[in-house]
């Protein structure tokens, strides 16, 4: 199945696509995360034009695997895009994946076009760990008690 990675930001919102039967995730693009409601329909046209089955959600839970407000929100939106698109919508801890994409990006890029890449390029470290740990038989709906 095809799954589209979102990466919600305050500013900006990464995105990225990837086969779980490959198991590969790649990068696709940034887009403005406010207003919420575009973003949401810009969310669901890629989705489409992917032909995702499923939307991952990253989910920031804080070091102790509590919800902080940021983690909250963003299980309000995942929700929400579940909703909106009737697609299979998961959470997936994304803890350090903004390190891991810092990491890749490291000395490649002015610093310009490294923001531009790295929330698209935290995406797809978020799917890919999605993928590697089995997480369409694990992850949890946004609508599921922790």
């Amino acid at each position: 199945m095809k799954w589209l990675c979102v990466d919600l930001g305050t500013v900006r919102i990464g995105l990225a696509a990837g086969d779980s039967w490959a198991g590969i995730a790649s990068p696709l693009s940034v887009i403005e995360a406010q207003p919420w409601a575009a973003a949401m329909e810009a969310i669901a046209r890629v989705a489409e034009a992917e032909g995702a089955g499923g939307i991952v959600v990253g989910w920031p839970l804080n070091m102790d695997d509590s919800e902080g407000p940021q983690a909250q929100r963003c299980r309000r939106q995942a929700a929400e895009l579940a909703r909106r698109t009737r697609l299979d919508v998961r959470l997936w801890d994304e803890r350090l994946s903004s390190f891991a994409a810092d990491t890749v990006l490291a000395g490649q890029l002015t610093r310009k076009k490294k923001k531009q890449w790295q929330d698209a390029l935290a995406a797809a470290t978020i799917l890919q760990d999605f993928f590697r740990a089995d997480g369409p038989a694990v992850a949890m709906r946004p609508d599921a008690q922790t």
